[in-house]
């Protein structure tokens, strides 16, 4: 088997198989608006794509948003920046998801996160996101009786997140990222290997309180994130720069609002964008010159700039590229939550699209958060996003001498 070959059996269990959603994993072909979506396939797709997986049940009952929604254990894998704001000192999450449930019954995610206060300024936060893809058997020939096998993934974070303001914050998050597909498999004298990946998040988070007249007030809140910037990954041992893959680099824009409605009753709208900063697949002709869009076996930072402009059907196909999500979220007395959302994905870009519907409870340092998601998409046979469930446990601890010497009430 040719490099080219293992490339594409690890770009299938990679993509096809995690996130890559395009109609053709569900069996229905789109239909493209112009000749050159069809020959590109429409999804862009990229290595590790598990670090785009809403990884916990609040943010996943609210249809993926995270950048600016309030502040909870959770924030390192949307916008680090938001921890100065947390209410309490130290706070825990663990979440566990069952995922793509039709497809593969032993496939899941596991997310575990801790930040820390250490001051009323700033915050530290570690998590590690880990992602099975269940048993799989691995041959060299058909009739091989074969090796099981676990393929997984993982990725270990540190953020370091500071006020700069009173109503603005910034924080940067460094990544490690593993991933085991094939065992070192040696495949025609060809030996594979774990990909390994280091990663940077940039974010900013800002949040003004104001008065609203016959009400307690309300809260105004932006967030802004830059994800996945890192180097590229490779798979079998002296893969060129065009044989590598890019990482799932991500720009994410949140807005939101929190009405306190009076002293029990909260309710909060928020919105965000995101995009791919990776660039678009370029069409090549017989010659492996470029005939459409941009050649995409660039390096790292060049493919970012390029992913504004590159798409070969032009800023229509650009602007197709930008997924969207509105999110509801309803407190009752601070202690028990319901919440509501919808995600949008172009048809000829992977077409997700799927609402969510979550609730949570929390109650003295301890709290549960579950979600459930519904697409909305008409595929032929099972979405595999169908019947998707989130989980997750939070302890938040309070540090009630410093809390006492306080003067003013902080923002939640």
């Amino acid at each position: 088997m040719s490099k080219q070959k293992i490339f594409a059996v690890l770009t299938a269990i990679i993509l096809g198989i995690v996130s890559s959603f395009s109609y053709k994993a569900w069996g229905q072909k789109p239909e493209p608006s112009n000749v050159v979506l069809e020959q590109t396939g429409g999804a862009i797709t990229t290595a590790v794509p598990f670090l785009l997986v809403s990884p916990d049940a609040r943010s996943g009952g609210l249809a993926d948003i995270g950048a600016a929604s309030a502040p909870d254990a959770n924030s390192q894998h949307w916008n680090a920046a938001k921890y100065p704001y947390l209410s309490d000192d130290l706070a825990l999450s663990l979440t566990y998801s069952p995922w793509l449930l039709n497809m593969v019954p032993d496939m899941s995610l596991a997310y575990l996160t801790a930040a820390k206060k250490i001051d009323p300024m700033s915050t530290v936060a570690f998590s590690l996101l880990f992602f099975s893809m269940g048993e799989v058997t691995f041959r060299q020939v058909a009739d091989d009786p074969g090796v099981n096998y676990n393929p997984s993934e993982f990725a270990i974070d540190a953020s370091y997140s500071r006020k700069l303001i009173e109503d603005l914050s910034i924080a940067v998050t460094g990544r490690f990222i593993y991933s085991n597909l094939t065992l070192g498999m040696n495949v025609d004298g060809v030996d594979t290997k774990a990909g390994l990946a280091g990663a940077v998040d940039i974010g900013l988070y800002y949040q003004h309180m104001f008065d609203l007249k016959g009400f307690e007030g309300g809260l105004l809140s932006f967030g802004f994130n830059i994800s996945n910037i890192g180097n590229k990954i490779a798979y079998v041992s002296g893969a060129s720069t065009g044989e590598k893959d890019f990482l799932p680099a991500n720009l994410r824009l949140g807005l939101g609002f929190d009405w306190h409605i009076d002293s029990y009753n909260r309710l909060a709208f928020m919105g965000e964008i995101n995009k791919l900063l990776v660039p678009t697949p370029a069409l090549y002709d017989s010659t492996g010159a470029v005939s459409a869009g941009l050649d995409n076996r660039v390096p790292v930072f060049t493919g970012i700039i390029h992913s504004f402009y590159d798409a070969p059907g032009g800023f229509k196909e650009e602007m197709k590229e930008i997924m969207w999500s509105l999110g509801a979220e309803y407190w009752w007395n601070n202690l028990v939550s319901v919440r509501l959302g919808y995600f949008h994905e172009s048809m000829d870009k992977g077409a997700r699209q799927y609402m969510t519907i979550g609730a949570g409870i929390r109650y003295n340092i301890f709290g549960l958060d579950l979600s459930y998601l519904i697409p909305t998409t008409q595929v032929s046979g099972s979405n595999p996003l169908k019947n998707t469930l989130r989980f997750s446990l939070l302890f938040q601890f309070a540090n009630t001498k410093r809390k006492a010497n306080q003067t003013l009430p902080q923002a939640e």
